[in-house]
């Protein structure tokens, strides 16, 4: 690899002593680096991270942590670009580079010493509205959770159009492999290999003691129905893509979820396992 682009939180490196120092190592080993522009426009709309990554690089390295690796995985959805993760954050999972071993971690890609996995995504198609039929994707995660009062609401459930279950909870979470390790294993879901290819339908504190994680195939369609509330009334959701964009969602609408037809591209310099990987993150 020789050309390289850099995306920075900068929350987390605010005067981009990180940042500069990576771009100038890669320039005096002879490689091309250029840096994301700042928009406080972007900052304003709430997605701080949102760029244009230029068509001729070999690599986007991202400093910050997995929030930030999710929105350039969204930057890059439209290209071949792979992308690295350098963690100045505090439990990273897509961030595997330490920002003590970054130069290291340069040489290897210079040297072309990697791999590139390819990650499972979702794709989220609302049914209704003026987002209908319109393909939204994320890397880890579809919530769809509760943006007014606290009370618990009420999801059907739908697996290829076929009626699977009932939920009374606060949410329900579709997750990717990727995802398992985020909101899903927060809400009590399994964590599993991220180059798996499954779907995992988890709800959020379900008003019930036998309510579990479904464990789905990848050519599964999953259709969640907003359901109605006490007596009655309509219920108000959103569906968070990512964390990032959000969908109004009320009783009766439905969005459908589906392993989508585009992947994520992660370099991997560690050829440790994920397990290994995982005893580590859960000391």
């Amino acid at each position: 690899m020789k050309r390289f682009f850099i995306i920075t939180n900068r929350n987390k490196d605010p005067e981009l002593k990180e940042t500069y120092h990576i771009r100038d190592y890669l320039l005096q080993k002879g490689a091309e680096c250029s840096i994301e522009e700042h928009d406080p426009a972007a900052e304003n709309c709430g997605n701080p991270y949102a760029c244009k990554v230029p068509d001729d690089v070999d690599v986007c390295i991202v400093l910050g942590g997995d929030g930030t690796m999710l929105q350039a995985a969204a930057n890059v959805i439209d290209t071949d670009i792979p992308i690295i993760g350098v963690n100045m954050g505090t439990l990273g999972y897509l961030a595997e580079v330490d920002v003590a071993d970054v130069e290291n971690a340069l040489d290897m890609l210079i040297n072309d010493a990697f791999e590139i996995e390819e990650r499972m995504m979702l794709q989220g198609v609302l049914c209704q509205g003026e987002d209908k039929g319109k393909v939204n994707y994320a890397l880890n995660d579809i919530a769809i959770v509760r943006c007014s009062s606290l009370q618990v609401y009420n999801f059907n459930i739908y697996v290829n159009d076929m009626p699977l279950t009932k939920y009374q909870a606060d949410g329900i979470i579709l997750s990717s492999p990727t995802g398992s390790t985020g909101y899903n294993m927060s809400a009590g879901g399994p964590i599993v290999d991220p180059k798996a290819q499954i779907l995992l339908l988890t709800p959020i504190c379900p008003h019930t003691i036998n309510a579990r994680t479904i464990v789905l195939s990848e050519h599964d369609r999953v259709t969640v129905e907003i359901g109605n509330g006490r007596g009655g009334s309509e219920q108000i959701l959103e569906a968070a893509i990512d964390g990032r964009k959000r969908k109004i969602m009320k009783s009766g609408d439905k969005i459908d979820i589906s392993a989508a037809d585009k992947v994520t591209k992660i370099v991997k310099l560690n050829k440790e396992s994920f397990l290994n990987t995982l005893r580590k993150k859960l000391v």
